[in-house]
Protein backbone atom coordinates (compact mmCIF):
# COMPACT_ATOMS: atom_id res chain seq x y z
CA UNK A 1 0.00 0.00 0.00
CA UNK A 2 2.69 2.50 1.01
CA UNK A 3 4.49 1.70 -2.45
CA UNK A 4 1.59 2.47 -4.32
CA UNK A 5 0.94 5.56 -2.86
CA UNK A 6 4.24 6.71 -3.29
CA UNK A 7 4.09 5.74 -6.62
CA UNK A 8 0.90 8.38 -7.10
CA UNK A 9 2.90 11.35 -5.28
CA UNK A 10 6.11 10.99 -7.59
CA UNK A 11 3.86 10.45 -10.60
CA UNK A 12 1.70 13.61 -9.75
CA UNK A 13 4.92 15.35 -8.64
CA UNK A 14 7.02 14.33 -11.80
CA UNK A 15 3.92 15.54 -13.82
CA UNK A 16 4.05 19.37 -13.10
CA UNK A 17 7.72 19.47 -13.90
CA UNK A 18 6.87 20.69 -17.52
CA UNK A 19 5.19 23.66 -16.52
CA UNK A 20 7.22 27.34 -16.91
CA UNK A 21 6.61 30.83 -16.89
CA UNK A 22 9.62 31.51 -18.65
CA UNK A 23 9.92 33.61 -21.95
CA UNK A 24 8.87 32.38 -25.22
CA UNK A 25 10.95 35.02 -26.60
CA UNK A 26 13.61 33.86 -29.50
CA UNK A 27 17.40 33.78 -27.57
CA UNK A 28 18.69 36.19 -29.88
CA UNK A 29 16.93 39.29 -28.53
CA UNK A 30 17.94 40.49 -25.37
CA UNK A 31 17.67 43.98 -25.67
CA UNK A 32 15.02 46.14 -26.33
CA UNK A 33 14.30 50.33 -27.53
CA UNK A 34 11.62 51.89 -26.50
CA UNK A 35 11.25 55.09 -28.63
CA UNK A 36 9.65 58.41 -27.30
CA UNK A 37 6.26 58.65 -28.56
CA UNK A 38 4.00 61.13 -30.56
CA UNK A 39 1.11 62.71 -29.57
CA UNK A 40 -1.53 61.86 -31.99
CA UNK A 41 -4.70 62.98 -29.97
CA UNK A 42 -7.15 65.56 -31.29
CA UNK A 43 -8.08 67.19 -28.92
CA UNK A 44 -9.79 70.16 -30.55
CA UNK A 45 -12.52 68.20 -32.52
CA UNK A 46 -15.69 68.84 -30.65
CA UNK A 47 -17.02 65.18 -31.47
CA UNK A 48 -14.98 63.65 -29.25
CA UNK A 49 -14.85 63.44 -25.65
CA UNK A 50 -11.13 63.91 -25.74
CA UNK A 51 -8.92 64.84 -22.27
CA UNK A 52 -6.23 66.63 -22.23
CA UNK A 53 -3.18 65.36 -20.02
CA UNK A 54 -0.16 67.06 -20.55
CA UNK A 55 3.24 65.05 -21.36
CA UNK A 56 0.79 61.69 -21.80
CA UNK A 57 3.13 60.41 -24.38
CA UNK A 58 6.13 60.72 -22.28
CA UNK A 59 4.08 58.99 -19.27
CA UNK A 60 3.30 56.23 -21.71
CA UNK A 61 6.68 55.42 -22.45
CA UNK A 62 8.05 55.42 -18.99
CA UNK A 63 5.08 53.32 -17.82
CA UNK A 64 6.17 50.36 -20.75
CA UNK A 65 9.87 51.71 -19.85
CA UNK A 66 9.22 50.42 -16.27
CA UNK A 67 7.46 47.24 -17.08
CA UNK A 68 10.10 45.99 -19.03
CA UNK A 69 12.60 46.48 -16.37
CA UNK A 70 9.69 44.73 -13.54
CA UNK A 71 9.87 41.82 -16.38
CA UNK A 72 13.13 41.50 -16.48
CA UNK A 73 13.31 39.23 -19.81
CA UNK A 74 14.10 42.03 -22.06
CA UNK A 75 16.98 44.71 -20.82
CA UNK A 76 16.23 48.22 -22.29
CA UNK A 77 18.97 50.11 -24.37
CA UNK A 78 19.39 52.88 -27.15
CA UNK A 79 18.10 52.31 -30.32
CA UNK A 80 21.91 51.71 -31.93
CA UNK A 81 22.52 49.05 -29.15
CA UNK A 82 18.74 47.46 -29.25
CA UNK A 83 17.63 44.18 -30.74
CA UNK A 84 14.29 45.00 -30.89
CA UNK A 85 13.23 48.64 -30.96
CA UNK A 86 9.13 49.56 -30.09
CA UNK A 87 7.98 52.50 -32.07
CA UNK A 88 4.50 54.08 -31.63
CA UNK A 89 2.12 57.19 -31.15
CA UNK A 90 -0.26 57.63 -28.53
CA UNK A 91 -4.07 57.86 -30.86
CA UNK A 92 -6.58 58.20 -28.11
CA UNK A 93 -7.14 59.01 -24.73
CA UNK A 94 -11.03 58.54 -23.65
CA UNK A 95 -13.23 58.54 -20.48
CA UNK A 96 -16.50 57.03 -20.83
CA UNK A 97 -19.20 57.35 -18.81
CA UNK A 98 -20.47 53.71 -16.92
CA UNK A 99 -22.89 54.20 -14.52
CA UNK A 100 -25.11 57.34 -13.04
CA UNK A 101 -27.40 57.92 -9.83
CA UNK A 102 -30.81 58.73 -9.91
CA UNK A 103 -30.25 61.84 -10.32
CA UNK A 104 -27.99 61.13 -13.62
CA UNK A 105 -24.79 62.28 -11.68
CA UNK A 106 -21.82 59.88 -13.61
CA UNK A 107 -20.73 57.51 -10.39
CA UNK A 108 -18.33 55.27 -12.19
CA UNK A 109 -16.40 56.11 -15.95
CA UNK A 110 -13.96 54.07 -17.71
CA UNK A 111 -10.53 55.31 -19.04
CA UNK A 112 -8.90 53.80 -21.63
CA UNK A 113 -5.32 54.94 -23.37
CA UNK A 114 -4.80 53.92 -27.12
CA UNK A 115 -1.70 53.85 -29.02
CA UNK A 116 -0.54 52.37 -32.46
CA UNK A 117 2.98 50.13 -32.28
CA UNK A 118 5.46 48.96 -34.16
CA UNK A 119 8.38 46.13 -32.99
CA UNK A 120 10.96 46.01 -35.51
CA UNK A 121 14.14 43.48 -35.55
CA UNK A 122 17.13 45.97 -35.48
CA UNK A 123 19.19 43.27 -37.24
CA UNK A 124 17.01 42.44 -40.45
CA UNK A 125 15.07 45.49 -40.05
CA UNK A 126 11.50 43.63 -40.22
CA UNK A 127 8.34 44.55 -38.29
CA UNK A 128 8.10 41.48 -36.14
CA UNK A 129 4.80 42.64 -35.16
CA UNK A 130 2.72 45.97 -35.93
CA UNK A 131 -0.38 46.85 -33.65
CA UNK A 132 -2.92 49.55 -35.16
CA UNK A 133 -5.02 49.75 -32.26
CA UNK A 134 -3.64 48.98 -28.64
CA UNK A 135 -5.80 50.04 -25.35
CA UNK A 136 -5.04 49.86 -21.49
CA UNK A 137 -7.62 50.36 -19.50
CA UNK A 138 -9.50 50.60 -16.16
CA UNK A 139 -12.77 52.12 -14.49
CA UNK A 140 -13.07 53.76 -11.67
CA UNK A 141 -15.70 55.33 -9.24
CA UNK A 142 -16.09 58.99 -7.96
CA UNK A 143 -17.93 58.17 -4.78
CA UNK A 144 -17.96 56.10 -2.13
CA UNK A 145 -15.29 53.23 -0.45
CA UNK A 146 -13.87 52.64 -3.83
CA UNK A 147 -13.67 56.32 -4.93
CA UNK A 148 -10.38 57.06 -6.66
CA UNK A 149 -8.98 60.65 -8.55
CA UNK A 150 -8.99 60.54 -12.21
CA UNK A 151 -5.19 60.49 -12.35
CA UNK A 152 -5.03 57.73 -10.35
CA UNK A 153 -6.95 56.00 -12.67
CA UNK A 154 -5.44 56.97 -15.44
CA UNK A 155 -1.89 56.05 -13.52
CA UNK A 156 -3.68 52.40 -13.45
CA UNK A 157 -4.58 52.19 -17.54
CA UNK A 158 -1.18 53.13 -17.97
CA UNK A 159 -0.15 50.28 -15.60
CA UNK A 160 -2.63 47.97 -17.88
CA UNK A 161 -1.68 49.06 -21.33
CA UNK A 162 2.22 48.76 -20.37
CA UNK A 163 1.59 44.97 -19.06
CA UNK A 164 -0.23 44.06 -22.39
CA UNK A 165 2.22 45.60 -24.40
CA UNK A 166 5.04 43.30 -22.47
CA UNK A 167 3.02 40.57 -22.83
CA UNK A 168 2.31 40.54 -26.64
CA UNK A 169 6.41 41.41 -27.03
CA UNK A 170 7.55 38.09 -24.46
CA UNK A 171 4.56 35.20 -25.39
CA UNK A 172 3.63 35.77 -28.91
CA UNK A 173 6.34 33.77 -30.31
Amino acid sequence: MVRVLLSIFLALTISGCGYTTGSLLPSNYKKIAIQPFQNKVNFVDENIRGLYVPHLETNVRTAIIDKFLFDGHLRIADPDKADLVLSGDLISLQQDDLREDTNQNVQEYRIRVTVSLILTDTATGQVVWKEPSFSGETTYFLTGTQATSQSAALDTALTDLATRIVERTIENW
